[in-house]
């Protein structure tokens, strides 16, 4: 899942080529042979997944630990100041630091620890300014650490922004974590499996949509997933397109397997692109294939929506479009609610159909001005619906506070579940403490609930 890594953030056919000077690959004969690791978020191997959140602006990485009953008191949080990890903080004039920006976690190297890759588009590499790398951390029996990490292999150029998107899965199909890499400059990287901690990869190719006088298209986002019926991880490419000098909000899609094909490419909103999107990937109507939901937040007037982008087959089909005037979603589609600002998929109520939580940052709460929330839309046989939604605000009874003007509740959405109790919990982030509490929402064998929820000392975690 891509995630939103700041607060606002101002096709037709792909080549894939090797890449040349420098591209190395790693034998099968020379990849650990152990079993890989249960969860591609347990860094120490125990059993439980472990938390991880990045500083809002990027600069910071924290761990927190998972135990048999949820996060545990284990924390530990990484800079490019931490010994061993490569480059210095902030960028050449000092003023800001990506490292962090977005994340992905895979056991990379099949040693049975989940390993962490840290994108810092910003990183000046080589003397090159704002060239960005993306830096692995390697998980162990003691967790993550410095010690050991490495910077993917990529030539350096001045302005490319290496790392601006990255994301994990199985692209080729082969049984192996695999990492895309997305630069600032039109390309898709992606490394293959599998990996070793001197900083060898599998195959690495290049991906890029057709670029010509007519049409452009500028990366916003990566979202892996199983949209098709095959073994392999597929990939969408979100970006603002440009068609004629008209700008769009669009989305790409690379089918995974053996060779990683281009496949349809679809204008999501022709008037009013989101410059920051987030998506997921699920299956919200059981049918087989992977759907995209992907926010488009700028939809009529800055209300917001998510649209969903069936799958099929061969990739992706059909779209609908959701909102808070679809039949069933509570309150009412007003200008910057930001309803989309960000999506978190699973089965909330156990009937096997996955559901989404939806946010609402910019939402009023009575007469109190961008106080926020959270929507879960139901997932069914017809796809997701506004049919037994549910909504969470400060004005919910049951859920601690008061609604505050700037509080911005939903800024970040997370279901997963925290305790350990079979049901997915929803964590959601806010304005007030995004990097470092979040209100906690239990999940039950009906759904989520505010009976109990509570104010929690831990950032909304990433992965799902």
């Amino acid at each position: 899942m891509f995630t939103r890594t700041s607060l606002h953030l101002v096709l037709a056919s792909a080549t894939a080529v090797c890449l040349t000077g420098g591209a190395l690959t790693l034998s099968v004969s020379t990849a650990s042979a152990a079993t890989p690791a249960k969860y591609a978020d347990d860094f120490n191997g125990d059993g439980y997944r472990d938390f991880v959140a990045s500083e809002l602006g990027g600069g910071s990485v924290t761990v927190t630990y998972g135990t048999a009953t949820g996060p545990g008191t284990t924390v530990k949080t990484f800079t490019q100041a931490t010994a061993g990890i490569p480059g210095t903080p902030g960028d050449a004039g000092g003023y800001s630091d990506g490292f962090g920006e977005d994340l992905a976690t895979a056991d990379l190297n099949r040693d049975g620890y989940a390993d962490l890759a840290v994108a810092d588009r910003t990183e000046k590499v080589g003397g090159k300014a704002d060239s960005g790398a993306v830096t692995i951390l390697w998980g162990s029996k003691t967790g993550l650490s410095g010690t050991d990490a490495v910077r993917l292999k990529v030539t350096s150029a001045k302005y490319q922004a290496f790392g601006s998107e990255i994301e994990t899965g199985d692209f080729d199909g082969d049984g192996k974590a695999d990492l895309a890499v997305a630069n600032g400059i039109h390309t898709v990287y992606i490394y293959r499996g599998g990996f070793a901690k001197s900083g060898t990869t599998g195959k690495v190719t290049k991906h890029s949509p057709a670029v010509n006088s007519d049409y452009v298209l500028e990366f916003t986002g990566l979202v892996a997933g199983k949209v098709t019926k095959d073994k392999a991880t597929d990939l969408y490419v979100l970006g603002q397109g440009y068609h004629n000098d008209k700008m769009t909000q669009d989305a790409w899609f690379l089918r995974g397997g053996s060779t990683i094909k281009s496949g349809k490419a679809t204008v999501l909103d022709a008037s009013s692109p989101d410059y920051d999107p987030t998506g997921v990937v699920a299956d919200f109507d059981k049918d087989g294939y992977g759907e995209l939901a992907v926010s488009d937040t700028a939809y009529n007037g800055g209300a917001g929506s998510v649209v969903v982008w069936r799958g099929g087959s061969t990739g992706p089909t059909t779209k609908y479009r959701i909102t808070q005037s679809t039949s069933g979603v509570a309150t009412a589609a007003t200008k910057h609610d930001s309803f989309g600002y960000d999506l978190s998929a699973g089965d909330t109520n156990g009937d096997g159909y996955p559901d989404l939580a939806v946010s609402a940052p910019e939402e009023k709460i009575g007469s109190v001005k961008t106080a926020g929330g959270v929507h879960v839309l139901r997932g069914g046989k017809s796809g997701l619906t506004g049919k037994n939604s549910q909504w969470f605000s400060r004005g919910t009874a049951g859920v601690p506070g008061a609604p505050t003007e700037g509080e911005m509740l939903g800024l970040l959405v997370r279901l997963r579940d925290i305790d350990r109790d079979g049901d997915k919990d929803l964590l959601v982030g806010s304005n007030s403490g995004l990097d470092t509490t979040s209100l906690l929402l239990p999940g039950t064998k009906s759904g989520i609930t505010a009976s109990g929820a509570q104010d929690v000392n831990m950032g909304v975690p990433f992965p799902q």
